[in-house]
């Protein structure tokens, strides 16, 4: 599964993870070319996998968050299981975690424990709240922790607070991990990092915290606006398409409101000088704005737009973005491998000069597990008596 000139090859990854978060985080150490071993359990593993069967039988989630990883099952619940998850640990670099709360604990993989045992190796373990608070036993999710820190207040609109779409506390504190992990193997820095989703959430609400903390008052949602600047937002065309507005800056605001609008009125404005007073009279603007683009066409607008310096978009729908020109002239999908064949997907983000992501497989559950015990040096006798034992899957 390594790639050879990958920034992380050599490196091992054994990953006891579920859904999105530490499956994210060790993805994107697999596109960098680590190997990963993604260990399940034997009656269904991931349970991430059975979330829908859209994609050729299999789940969405699942192939988004799991390819490039080998699939190896044991049942930590049994004692031979748990040792052979051991002798994977002796051999690997790192190890992430995204179990239920107390369960690597459960399971003798506590830091203090890890530490003692493996002290080369880098573990990290994401959770939801993080120990030591009142909120540290539960159980998060990522509509559950985007609740609990606010973020669902500020999305959508005033009379219908809403999730954000992508579960940003997921992936987001899968990154952080990810990110931890890359910088301790660069200073050679074994040990624990701890990452929680409702951490990474409050840091993802930053500037919604401060701008309450020191004024006192909560934002309310602005759906396709923004609560920080004006004008910024989505309008509809003569041809019924919508196309998003936005201005960061006073200068940015005078271009739009002359060389866009022809309204040098709205431009001389006292009310609209500066962006406070924008941002106050918000729907004002946003009224005089939708008025010019309902007569012009998506295209022209956005035209006009770009001859006058004003950042603009168009508002897509996902079928939109699959046929997305922008992806398809830079080359952006690949082909990856699953066990019911092929399909599409994106590349990473990060664009590494002299490096393609080796975009690896998508496995079945349990694919690699004879392999990686032959590996490990345990012979048919020894594997058979592992089955028998329930500690491993069936055979494949």
């Amino acid at each position: 599964m390594s790639t050879p000139d990958g920034p992380l090859a050599g490196i091992t990854v054994v990953s006891l993870e579920q859904a999105v978060s530490a499956p994210m985080c060790s993805r994107t150490l697999a596109d960098l070319g680590a190997r990963v071993i993604k260990v399940e359990n034997p009656r269904g593993g991931d349970f991430a996998r059975d979330y829908d069967d859209v994609v050729r039988g299999m789940a969405a989630h699942f192939v988004w968050c799991n390819r490039g990883k080998e699939s190896v099952t044991l049942d930590l619940k049994t004692e031979q299981g748990l040792a052979v998850l051991h002798r994977l640990l002796a051999r690997a670099d790192v190890l992430v975690s995204n179990l239920a709360p107390g369960s690597t604990a459960r399971l003798g993989l506590a830091p203090g424990d890890l530490a003692e045992r493996y002290p080369r190796l880098i573990a990290a373990e994401i959770d939801g709240y993080g120990p030591g608070g009142p909120l540290s036993h539960k159980r998060a999710y990522d509509l559950l922790v985007q609740a609990e820190s606010g973020a669902c207040a500020i999305t959508g609109s005033p009379d219908a607070p809403a999730k954000p779409g992508p579960p940003v506390a997921d992936v987001c504190s899968g990154l952080y991990a990810a990110l931890s992990i890359v910088s301790m193997l660069f200073a050679g820095r074994p040990g624990t990092v701890a990452v929680s989703l409702f951490d990474t959430m409050t840091e993802m609400m930053g500037y919604a915290l401060n701008y309450t903390r020191h004024c006192g008052v909560d934002q309310e949602p602005r759906g396709m606006g923004s609560p920080a600047v004006a004008p910024y937002g989505a309008y509809r065309t003569a041809d019924g398409h919508t196309v998003v507005l936005g201005t960061t800056n006073d200068r940015e605001w005078q271009r739009l409101a002359r060389e866009i609008l022809d309204r040098p009125d709205l431009a001389d404005d006292e009310r609209f000088r500066v962006n406070a007073g924008r941002v106050r009279h918000s729907d004002l603007l946003d009224a005089e704005i939708g008025k010019w683009c309902v007569r012009h066409e998506l295209a022209e607008v956005q035209r006009i737009a770009d001859e006058a310096g004003i950042g603009n978009s168009r508002f897509n729908r996902p079928s939109d973005v699959l046929a997305h020109p922008h992806l398809k002239a830079r080359d952006r999908w690949r082909e990856i491998g699953t066990p019911n064949g092929p399909v599409p997907a994106l590349l990473p983000p990060p664009v590494i000069a002299g490096y393609e992501p080796p975009m690896g497989a998508i496995p079945g559950l349990g694919e690699h597990t004879l392999a990686a015990l032959a590996e490990l040096g345990l012979g048919e006798e020894e594997i058979a008596r592992l089955r028998e034992q329930g500690a491993i899957g069936a055979a494949s």
